[in-house]
């Protein structure tokens, strides 16, 4: 009896570790993160998860012996969980940022609205490009890679196993630069257009002084972005797989320096 009891409490710690794992990765995720996604949804998610992985991740270093190793082991796979969220969350950031060059450009700077996932302002173009790309990234299962990503941290990373390396802080940096460079990227387009109507702009004010540029120029940046913004749309899936294998690479280099 003595042995089944203490069977039932050793699995217990490991589910407990799971969770506080997947629970954390489910936190700041995209796709699963979502302030209006239920807490039930969320809580239910991390459960099932982690009663899966119960039967296949191994305990290589052996259990925790007592409270106080048991909590500093359940903080280590939070932080664990919190990154790979975070690495998931810079990357999908990228979209915002985007969305906030091209209202720039185009005149819709002055105009935000309130995002319900961070209760901050997000520029309207922002919006539309982050929801856009998470309805094509649940089309390209995605959500599937961040699955297979959080399974093989178990390997790369095993429970209690964790260690902040400068290296992992390294990549944490660049993944943060990644996100600006791929802003620029997705945006890059939208910006030549507009630099195009801008000189297109300025020889028509010496060509014809009479003209008011500044009233044809607002409508007419707004039409060029929103036509190569509508352009552009059709390549988003294939910006939404270079953005899946950028995230599903930055969480397999940052956990490889975590170990």
């Amino acid at each position: 009896m003595e042995n089944v009891l203490e069977l039932i409490v050793q699995r217990f710690e490991v589910f407990l570790l799971l969770m506080a794992r997947c629970s954390a990765i489910f936190l700041l995720t995209p796709v699963f993160g979502q302030r209006n996604m239920p807490a039930v949804f969320k809580i239910g998610l991390a459960v099932m998860t982690s009663i899966i992985l119960l039967n296949t991740v191994e305990m290589q270093n052996g259990l925790p012996e007592g409270l106080m190793q048991l909590s500093v082991v359940i903080i280590k796979e939070v932080i664990v969980g919190l990154i790979i969220g975070y690495v998931t969350f810079v990357v999908f950031s990228s979209i915002y940022f985007a969305g906030q060059i091209i209202d720039m450009k185009t005149g819709f700077g002055i105009v935000n609205i309130l995002d319900p996932q961070t209760n901050t302002q997000v520029p309207i173009m922002g919006n539309f490009l982050y929801i856009f790309t998470l309805v094509i990234f649940i089309t390209i299962d995605g959500h599937h890679m961040l699955l297979t990503a959080m399974v093989k941290s178990f390997e790369i990373v095993p429970i209690g196993r964790l260690q902040i390396t400068a290296g992992a802080v390294e990549e944490l940096t660049s993944i943060l630069m990644g996100m600006f460079i791929t802003g620029l990227k997705i945006s890059a387009p939208v910006i030549a257009a507009v630099l195009l109507s801008d000189i297109a702009l300025g020889i028509l004010a010496k060509t014809m002084p009479q003209m008011n540029v500044f009233m044809v120029g607002m409508p007419l940046k707004i039409f060029i972005g929103m036509l190569t913004l509508l352009i552009m749309i059709p390549v988003f899936a294939i910006v939404m797989e270079v953005l899946v294998g950028n995230t599903a690479d930055g969480i397999y280099r940052i956990l490889i320096q975590l170990k």
